[in-house]
């Protein structure tokens, strides 16, 4: 049983932790410590850390974007668009142990609640390493966007583009 179990905004301290995670759960999606940092800095309120019993075990990157659009991984974004119109979810990362207990969907509706409370109408994501179907239980479709398969293919083959309308 896990105990503990809680999640906290990210802080620039949580940065080394968060890249050794990324590391592990996402081998094949690499992105630049000074990414994390950059998004971090760029919207502190959508980055969030896992822990169980104070040990960091997921974390969350999420941010304002433009729906259709894909920001690129492993770039450097610069500035958050001024005409954002979407809550997008860069990454959601958990290690084996911190799956299955519930803590995604708790982010999930936290960010959900967020981005209801800034005014967004939807939230967007791309959905990798199979995880379409856990998206999907949380109200997100498949978006068919043909100008983004370039960027999707970049991902994965598997990758799909996301959206879930905010009521």
């Amino acid at each position: 049983m896990l105990n503990d179990i809680a999640w906290r905004r990210m802080t620039a301290f949580d940065l080394a932790a968060v890249q050794a995670l990324a590391d592990k759960v996402h081998p094949d999606f690499f992105e630049a410590p000074e990414i994390f940092a950059e998004r971090l800095s760029l919207y502190s309120a959508g980055a969030h850390v896992l822990e169980v019993g104070e040990r960091p075990v997921g974390y969350v990157f999420s941010h304002p974007w433009r729906l259709g659009d894909l920001p690129p991984l492993n770039a450097r974004l610069g500035a958050l668009p001024e005409d954002a119109d979407t809550y997008y979810l860069h990454d959601l990362a958990l290690l084996p142990l911190a799956r299955r207990i519930g803590a995604a969907g708790r982010i999930v509706a936290a960010l959900t609640k967020h981005a209801r409370a800034r005014g967004f109408p939807t939230m967007s994501l791309v959905a990798v390493n199979a995880s379409q179907g856990f998206w999907e239980r949380h109200g997100f479709v498949v978006a068919d966007r043909p100008e983004l398969a370039a960027k999707l293919a970049s991902y994965e083959s598997a990758a799909r583009y996301m959206v879930q309308v905010l009521d």
